[in-house]
């Protein structure tokens, strides 16, 4: 203990101890004096000197304490109250690393965090599994090197674009090594230092494959292609369907976070809080020169589109609770709505047809075609500006359902389209009890006729079987121009796909 600690701790006593003598000292000298009045008025000084000197320390003393006392309330009232916020801070921390916990291991999307200097910081479980990398070669390694060269010069014009603090989104077709083939959304997301600097960015890589894109036998993308590798391994195959289909069943409840997440669907219909997207469907040949395009109609989540939710998330609920003919009759109303004074100003616009999905249990609901007839006549719109569109799987599983389907909507004008057409030798028996205007080949067939003489044969087949029976083809998910160039090969009508146009809002569709 210093000099200085002591005097500190031991100085008032010592004081106090050492002028009880002094002032016994000199009373006594002024007793001694008592006839000397010169001397005596100077002892008296001194001692009242003393005095209050003594009465200025205890005061301080008391000061002193009276601060020593209120800083201890202070102190204790601060530690109170960083005991709460550090309670407070233990609990977010739990529910914080539960929700990365979640998004880590079971989100459907991958996640990586990338700094200024391209460089990965962070990253979920399914994020490595798509770039099959260990953790240690993703963390603290650049950008390039992780997602190798050739799907980062893909995407190198968007992290370009994202650090100059603009949101960025692409839309990719991925193959992957074993042959699955999938559609892959691509977001990059600004990260904003206090100041407004942009400090880095978030990757989220959004398996959106639709399963008719998929050809029979391959997986459903990267993370799917993934556990369909480990289940050959350890034999589990039909373990982890079942596990994906029940992951299925609760990400979109997991997601809005509510637990009446059913109840947010039916509300998000009631109140138009879903958006219309739609994607060019254009003609290829030289006969439909003249024609206009179709559009195939898409629906999104507002949410999704604030980068809430990904893509779809609502659907595997609206499906579980049954919620998908509300969803297809909202959608069929607001296309006849888009369409109704559109159609009157534009006559080219009349013979354009929108392409409607409808799902399986839309198919099989009997008041649907009703609710679309009267539709029709309260817009005032043609029957044959609509096309329903159905996946030749649950055409497959319902076939009575469907070909009554089709006969219902046709009295009304409405055209009827077959998608995944061509995945197995079902495809031409459907044909014989639903009566299609359209099959749309499956994409990934599609997608192989460039490289592969046997997909091109299949194709070029399919093409000659529909002019023969009066049907129209469109080839999905065309990517590039010799894909066109090929198709038109085969005398395939139309094509639809990203190398034709990306999805925009439907509003935003010109006259």
């Amino acid at each position: 203990m210093s000099i200085s600690s002591l005097f500190r701790a031991f100085g008032p006593n010592v004081a106090i101890a050492a002028a009880v003598p002094t002032a016994a000292v000199l009373v006594f000298a002024i007793y001694m004096t008592r006839f000397d009045l010169q001397w005596g008025a100077f002892l008296t000084g001194i001692l009242l000197a003393g005095v209050l000197a003594l009465v200025d320390r205890t005061l301080r003393a008391e000061h002193l304490v009276t601060n020593y006392s209120a800083k201890l309330v202070i102190a204790q009232f601060e530690l109170e109250r960083e005991k709460n916020e550090r309670e407070a801070l233990e609990e977010q921390y739990l529910s914080a690393k539960a929700r990365l916990q979640f998004i880590d291991e079971a989100m459907p999307f991958m996640l990586a965090y990338v700094d200024d200097q391209r460089r990965c910081r962070h990253h979920s479980r399914a994020f490595a599994a798509f770039v099959r990398l260990p953790p240690d070669r993703i963390d603290g390694r650049l950008l390039r090197d992780v997602l190798g060269h050739h799907f980062y010069s893909e995407i190198e014009h968007a992290v370009d674009e994202v650090l100059e603090a603009r949101t960025f989104y692409v839309e990719r077709t991925r193959r992957m090594p074993e042959g699955a083939i999938y559609h892959l959304l691509i977001q990059c997301l600004p990260r904003f230092a206090s100041e407004g600097s942009v400090t880095g960015f978030y990757v989220v890589l959004t398996d959106i494959t639709d399963r008719r894109h998929v050809g029979s036998g391959g997986a459903h993308g990267p993370a799917d292609a993934l556990q369909q590798e480990r289940g050959e391994e350890h034999g589990a195959g039909a373990d982890t369907l079942r596990a994906q289909e029940m992951l299925g069943d609760s990400i979109a409840e997991r997601i809005t976070g509510r637990k009446d997440a059913a109840q947010h669907i039916v509300s998000a219909i009631e109140n138009d809080e879903f958006t219309l997207f739609c994607q060019l469907i254009r003609p290829l040949l030289g006969r439909d020169s003249g024609q206009p395009g179709h559009y195939e109609i898409l629906v999104r989540l507002i949410e999704e589109e604030q980068n809430l939710l990904p893509p779809g998330a609502f659907f595997p609920l609206a499906e579980k609770h049954g919620l998908m003919p509300h969803l297809d009759r909202w959608v069929v109303e607001h296309v006849l709505k888009w369409a109704s004074p559109r159609k009157a100003r534009n006559t080219d616009a009349a013979r354009e047809k929108c392409f409607v999905n409808v799902a399986a249990a839309t198919i099989s609901d009997p008041d649907f075609p009703e609710f679309v007839l009267r539709q029709l006549q309260r817009y005032d719109v043609p029957g044959s500006t609509l096309c329903f569109e159905m996946r030749l799987s649950d055409v497959t599983a319902q076939l009575g359902d469907a070909a009554e389907f089709a006969r219902s909507v046709k009295t009304g004008g409405c055209r009827i389209a077959l998608s995944d057409y061509g995945v197995d030798r079902a495809s031409l028996n459907v044909l014989k009890h639903v009566p299609a205007d359209f099959i749309k080949i499956d994409g990934g067939i599609v997608l192989n006729i460039v490289r592969d003489p046997v997909q091109f044969a299949k194709v070029a087949s399919i093409g000659r079987m529909a002019k023969a029976i009066g049907v129209r083809t469109i080839g999905e998910l065309v990517e590039d121009g010799e894909t066109i160039a090929r198709l038109q090969e085969a005398d395939i009508d139309f094509a639809q796909g990203y190398g034709i146009s990306r999805p925009r809002p439907l509003e935003g569709v010109a006259e």
